[in-house]
């Protein structure tokens, strides 16, 4: 299968789905489909609340992509792959209707960035976590503005600094990443119908008044985000980043 980011809208849900082949991981092209995807479905009056998945049971995202990110050999062109991070982020952040993430396999860095940007997480037990950019001479620059909103600054810098070592969803769940934590996907997907078809009948204006409430103090996330993105950018083109990465391919 191709990667794709695909939408469709039952009885007021709009569902996103994405995936890619290489464990769900994101190219440039997939980060600025899914911002326009949540974004389109943030202003279609048709929808009145938004669930984001991924495809397969692995790896709900591995995050950024190592093929394009040893591909980057300019500032400009760094800058741009981690705005797409930025994108998402936001395009969540501002979509004036709950985004519910559905979180069945691992997250990664920008994996775990997306599942905090949500504002109601449900995940399954072989959903666990792990901010790895520090491994591959990076750090969680874009992603950690979300990821510290959502666990604390605590929890934010354990997953930043143990860089290589997976948590639990139970301690994703401990933290407030997750809302709900299932054995399994049957499960997981039977609550997620349920609060979904509660919020399709809600009132759509106080739902969008709340997530404008719930999200004040990130007013300044979009100029944030990007001079994030640069830190990243610049850093990936350094000599031990570019060895990092190819150390990581070697492996996986």
């Amino acid at each position: 299968m191709e990667a794709f980011v695909k939408s469709e809208i039952v009885n007021g849900i709009g569902t996103i789905t994405f995936f890619h082949p290489q464990s769900n991981s994101m190219p440039g092209t997939q980060l600025r489909n899914l911002a326009a995807e949540v974004e389109k479905l943030g202003k279609d009056t048709n929808v009145k609340v938004i669930v984001l998945k991924s495809e397969g049971d692995k790896a709900f995202c591995a995050g950024a992509s190592f093929d394009e990110l040893i591909s980057i050999k300019d500032i400009d062109t760094g800058l741009k792959f981690f705005s797409g991070f930025a994108a998402v982020i936001n395009a969540m952040r501002k979509a004036p209707k709950f985004v519910i993430a559905r979180v069945q396999g691992k997250a990664v860095g920008g994996g775990v960035g997306i599942a905090s940007a949500a504002d109601y997480t449900f995940a399954t037990e072989a959903a666990l976590v792990k901010l790895s950019e520090l491994a591959v001479g990076i750090g969680p620059f874009v992603v950690g503005p979300a990821v510290e909103r959502k666990v604390g600054t605590s929890a934010f810098c354990q997953l930043t600094i143990n860089a290589t070592e997976w948590q639990s969803a139970q301690w994703a769940k401990e933290k407030g990443l997750y809302a709900e934590l299932f054995a399994n996907t049957e499960d997981m997907d039977k609550s997620i119908d349920t609060l979904t078809g509660k919020l399709a009948t809600s009132n759509p204006e106080a739902m969008a008044m709340l997530k404008k409430i719930m999200w004040q103090g990130t007013e300044n996330w979009d100029e944030l985000l990007i001079e994030r993105a640069g830190m990243s950018g610049k850093l990936v083109l350094s000599e031990f980043t570019v060895n990092a990465i190819n150390k990581f391919k070697q492996k996986s």
